[in-house]
């Protein structure tokens, strides 16, 4: 009896530990992960959280529109949003098709611009879409391991062994990552769809009064953290 009761206190006692541990746990993870995910965001995904959420509303609402298009056609429709900028990629039976497609789209709440690269034509075959599928992923695979590049920030897209990178990225970056993508074995071409910034328009904001302090630049990106592209539209670089 005696053990059972020694037991049940130490099985209290040792829950009662546990909790505080948890509890304090908890509190120093909500400090250091609040410093983590602020860093993280900056880190992964240049975009707001309201563009993101933006992106995916898109994202549902032009594979509503696709398929309301294609109804009774043989043909596929992708999208892939970035910040309003809504790629299209897959297959469509005419050219009116691909017209509408983008007419459509292009309604959508919050889109910017609309990047047609639909084609025109029999769909495309299973064995084709299932190379793109494992492209793509050696595509995300590299620029992982590619230095300089900002990785999550970039929304990669393959199709018919074409790369599209879309994001948020400097001059630099986006040319290290077009480049680790033409180098990989089996893709085509690369083309990219970037929104370029400045490099300081990267600046952590809390920092941006000291630069401006110890350096008195007035630009409008390091005042402002602006993110206004600078990309002059689609971009084709060779494949090695």
């Amino acid at each position: 009896m005696s053990f059972t009761f020694f037991s049940r206190r130490t099985a209290v006692a040792t829950i009662a530990l546990a909790s505080m541990v948890a509890i304090l746990t908890g509190c120093a993870a909500a400090v250091v992960g609040g410093t983590a995910a602020t860093t993280a965001f900056v880190a992964t995904d240049r975009r707001t959280t309201g563009e993101q959420v933006e992106d995916k509303a898109i994202e549902l609402k032009a594979g509503s529109e696709a398929r309301l298009l294609l109804e009774g056609k043989e043909g596929r429709i992708n999208s892939s949003s970035y910040a309003g900028q809504v790629l299209l990629t897959g297959d469509v039976p005419t050219e009116q098709d691909k017209q509408q497609a983008e007419e459509r789209i292009s309604r959508v709440e919050k889109v910017n611009t609309v990047v047609n690269h639909l084609r025109v034509g029999a769909p495309t075959e299973l064995s084709v879409r299932t190379n793109d599928n494992w492209l793509q992923t050696k595509v995300l695979s590299t620029l992982v391991n590619t230095k300089d590049v900002p990785t999550r920030t970039i929304s990669v897209t393959t199709e018919r062994g074409i790369v599209y990178l879309q994001g948020r990225v400097t001059q630099d970056e986006g040319e290290r990552a077009a480049k680790a993508a033409a180098g990989i074995k089996g893709v085509n071409k690369v083309v990219k769809l970037f929104h370029y910034v400045s490099p300081e328009s990267l600046i952590d904001p809390r920092e941006i009064g000291q630069t401006q302090n110890t350096s008195n630049n007035t630009s409008t990106d390091t005042t402002t953290g602006s993110t206004s592209s600078l990309d002059n539209g689609p971009e084709a670089i060779p494949v090695q």
